[in-house]
């Protein structure tokens, strides 16, 4: 196999990202941690609002000609309101990675919230944010020839989301949407690769695939839609804002502490 061997496919709304027996994680619907030939972006058309999404893939994969053979394991899929025509992908080294992204449903991070910020009042409950809220939503699959140690693929998932909100804030004002997701993978049986981050070549070489797809992916989007990039929370069809702010604590010193660890 070669460096560019996550080569992908879109038919019919869904686009198909294969490497064979590639180990996958998947913060997604239905994630976690799993190996098979493929993972893929589906396209949910405008006014979606399936809960059953189990049965909602596997028929638009069967639709789309990606169904999994019996016997094989189904590989991790993630949702999107963005056209999969809006889909781009980026390569460097070992890595390749695919990206869908749209801002219709934003989620900022003020970082001096205060408590009467109107944007407040379009804040969801965790029950409520499932993958039929906004039009937008911000996808990410990576994945690298190398085969990564334990720990570094999870380190992935770190890199691309810390990749993709750099993007986005420099793009457009807020990390990223109530939506995003993303699936990282890695090949089994590849040159070993003990760690994952900034500092390391396939770090670097993510965060800049990652870069060049979300970037490539959200001018591609714009440049078709009939819609603009909202400038704030407000102007948004969908988004939160977070006004809330934490309790701050120092964790006591070991002396400070009434009763010894059991």
């Amino acid at each position: 196999m070669t460096d560019s061997d996550y080569d992908a496919i879109r038919r019919a709304g869904v686009l198909r990202v294969r490497r064979p027996d590639t180990e996958w994680l998947s913060t997604g619907w239905n994630g976690g941690r799993r190996t098979a030939d493929c993972a893929y972006n589906i396209s949910v058309p405008e006014g979606w609002e399936r809960t059953e999404l189990g049965p909602y893939v596997g028929d638009r994969l069967e639709r789309a000609g990606f169904g999994t053979p019996a016997g094989d394991a189904a590989g991790p899929a993630l949702l999107t309101g963005v056209d999969i025509a809006d889909a781009r992908g980026a390569r460097c080294g070992s890595v390749t990675a695919y990206a869908t992204a749209g801002i219709s449903n934003p989620a900022a991070l003020p970082m001096e919230p205060t408590p009467t910020d109107p944007s407040e009042s379009t804040a969801v409950e965790a029950d409520d944010a499932g993958p039929g809220q906004g039009r937008g939503t911000v996808n990410v699959i990576v994945g690298t020839t190398r085969a990564l140690a334990a720990g570094a693929l999870e380190n992935l998932i770190a890199l691309a989301a810390e990749a993709k909100a750099a993007t986005l804030l420099a793009e457009t004002g807020f990390p990223g949407t109530t939506t995003d997701a993303i699936i990282v993978g890695h090949d089994p049986s590849g040159s070993p690769a003990a760690f994952s981050g900034s500092g390391t070549q396939l770090g670097a070489a993510a965060r800049a695939c990652v870069r060049e797809a979300v970037r490539a992916s959200l001018s591609a989007h714009y440049a078709t839609a009939d819609a603009e990039l909202p400038a704030a929370v407000d102007d948004a069809t969908y988004g939160v804002s977070t006004a809330r702010r934490a309790d701050v604590f120092q964790p006591p010193l070991a002396s400070e502490r009434s009763q010894p660890d059991s």
